[in-house]
């Protein structure tokens, strides 16, 4: 099988959500779950003012633009090309061409796979960053963002939190 590589796809400006929801169905229906990996619209927290409070939104870091990781065949680019709301992929003339590692680095994107030594259900300790001497049990492991969702007590509630695989370390 040929090797899956992050594709950029330009999409009317606003229908990113819904091309990715529609990119998602064709996979299912089609069975193209081993060609068509995964489906993202990048987006960022931002603070913003709005009537003197400041209040954390997310939005769209490439608005217009949907990231693909897939095997570029015949069939994928068919089917992601065809979408709804598609315009097409990003690169010169009609052949698209993939991100290297450096663009993928500042979106999150990581290629190499980190090895952790704790799996659902263990206890592990946050050594780093916001819930830094925090222990909780992890509840999910999310290997393609490199995180663990863990539970930890807030305000007497166990409350999920998600940490980053570099954060941890197991008990």
């Amino acid at each position: 099988m040929a090797e899956a590589n992050w594709y950029v796809v330009h999409t009317y400006s606003g229908y990113e959500n819904k091309v990715k929801a529609n990119i998602e169905k064709t996979i299912e229906n089609r069975h193209l779950e081993e060609e068509i990996l995964e489906v993202r619209v990048p987006i960022q927290d931002v603070m913003e003012m709005k009537n003197g409070a400041r209040k954390n939104v997310q939005k769209k870091m490439f608005p217009g633009y949907v990231l693909i990781n897939m095997v570029m065949n015949d069939d994928t680019w068919y089917v992601v090309r065809n979408t709804r709301g598609v315009t097409g992929f990003v690169g010169p003339g009609s052949k698209p061409v993939p991100l290297t590692e450096a663009e993928m680095k500042p979106l999150g994107i990581k290629l190499e796979n980190v090895s952790v030594d704790f799996a659902e259900g263990d206890t592990i300790a946050v050594v780093a960053g916001v819930w830094k001497d925090t222990v909780g049990v992890v509840q999910k492991m999310d290997y393609s963002k490199q995180t663990a969702t863990i539970n930890v007590e807030l305000f007497g509630r166990e409350t999920p939190v998600e940490i980053s695989f570099a954060e941890v370390r197991s008990m």
